[in-house]
């Protein structure tokens, strides 16, 4: 049986309305500290990342291994979702939310000590890995609960542009503080800020049970992964949210070989109209025209890059970029599917699989779009990746008609 949940202005209002508006959003019990947590986290990750990067390239010179050790600790996250993730709806949220930021402050500040053993460095980056892909789970699981019904996907669109935009603001902060601070010295105001998000979480969020009864377990959260996937209509708005923009990401990592030398702005405009695609879907797009218009902006996603097959000069190229990442919205719209489709007890666990599959598939798709620019042009590796995910788009949108209550949902 599930436990009772704590007495909250939630549970005292059985019918509230949803928040119309960023104000509204922001005066909901609860919302302001969880995005708080969320957006020191977010800046911790960033800023830490690259004073690692650095730090680790200052002593072996290798780009391999600097690269890893910036984007390890997301590819670790695969590993958390097939043995942790059930954790996210087995533990006090609160109390799950500061504890895991506790563990991250400690993972970075290990990483700034001095003559760190390599051992213990990897030991260190696995657990950030671990840490995130369950710490993100209970995040968006309790955002669900937080918010009444309705609410979510204005919720998740200001979480996504804040993401956005401290993953910019962070990597200049982080560059100017690697100069100033030096590495170690980044790494440890990283892991303060990793502080500051659980000292947020502590005071500012409602004590609550867990979603669901029992002890998270390696056993327990492969069950789930399987009830999950085993639905039909969740497994066709997993694969929409894995594939199409997945195969898109791929496109973007080739940003740098097809201009060298200002890629940098055409990953400013990739952001930029990924911020304007939440901001429509999130608080512009009414409910009734969801259903209508989201698969359009999925197509939008992909078909501008179908442009870099005639190797446009940058600012067509540049247009096509920030006109194609309006459609990322369509991926705001398909989370608040899987939270209709999705039992509560279940939600946090699947939302982490649907972040860890994600992270997944934008890796391979980097790798298949290398692999193909290696052996023709990056124009034509673009145009191959976006032809791709128009075809997934097109494959998967019979299976993603009609929604959890047996009318149109997104697509």
């Amino acid at each position: 049986m599930r436990p009772s949940p704590s007495p909250s202005r939630r549970t005292a209002d059985p019918d509230p309305e949803p928040p119309s508006g960023y104000r509204e959003l922001f005066r909901t019990p609860e919302f302001t500290p969880l995005f708080a947590a969320a957006s020191l986290q977010g800046a911790a990750v960033t800023v830490g990342g690259l004073a690692l990067s650095t730090l680790v390239f200052a002593a072996t010179g290798s780009p391999l291994l600097s690269a890893l050790s910036m984007f390890g600790p997301s590819l670790v996250q695969l590993l958390g979702a097939a043995t942790l993730l059930s954790a996210a709806d087995r533990l006090p949220p609160r109390a799950a939310t500061a504890g895991l930021a506790l563990a991250a402050a400690a993972g970075t500040a290990v990483l700034a000590v001095p003559g760190l053993p390599g051992w213990a460095g990897l030991a260190a980056v696995l657990l950030l890995g671990l840490v995130a892909s369950v710490a993100g789970a209970v995040r968006y699981g309790l955002l669900s609960e937080i918010l009444p019904p309705g609410g979510y996907l204005l919720g998740r669109s200001v979480f996504n542009m804040s993401a956005g935009t401290v993953q910019i603001g962070g990597f200049a902060a982080g560059a100017a503080m690697v100069a100033l601070l030096s590495p170690r010295g980044t790494l440890l105001a990283a892991a303060a800020l990793h502080l500051a998000g659980a000292c947020a979480a502590r005071f500012g969020l409602t004590r609550r049970a867990p979603r669901a009864a029992g002890r998270p377990s390696v056993a327990e959260t492969w069950r789930v992964n399987r009830t999950l996937w085993s639905s039909p209509p969740r497994r066709y708005v997993y694969l929409a949210l894995w594939l199409p923009n997945g195969l898109v990401v791929g496109c973007e990592a080739l940003f740098v070989p097809y201009e060298p030398e200002r890629a940098g702005v055409l990953l400013a405009l990739a952001a930029a109209g990924m911020l304007a695609g939440d901001a429509l879907a999130g608080r512009f797009l009414p409910p009734r025209w969801r259903g209508r218009l989201s698969r359009y902006l999925y197509l939008l996603l992909a078909a501008p890059y179908l442009a870099f097959a005639l190797h446009p000069p940058l600012p067509l190229a540049g247009a096509a970029v920030a006109v194609a990442s309006i459609g990322f919205g369509t991926t705001l719209l398909l989370q608040e599917r899987l939270v209709a489709l999705t039992p509560a007890a279940m939600q946090g666990q699947a939302l982490g699989l649907h972040a860890s599959g994600m992270i997944a598939m934008q890796g391979v798709a980097a790798a298949v779009a290398g692999t193909i620019a290696q052996h023709t042009s990056p124009a034509t590796a673009i145009t191959a990746m976006a032809a791709l995910s128009l075809a997934a788009t097109l494959a998967l949108v019979p299976g993603l008609r009609g929604g959890p209550d047996g009318g149109r949902g997104p697509m």
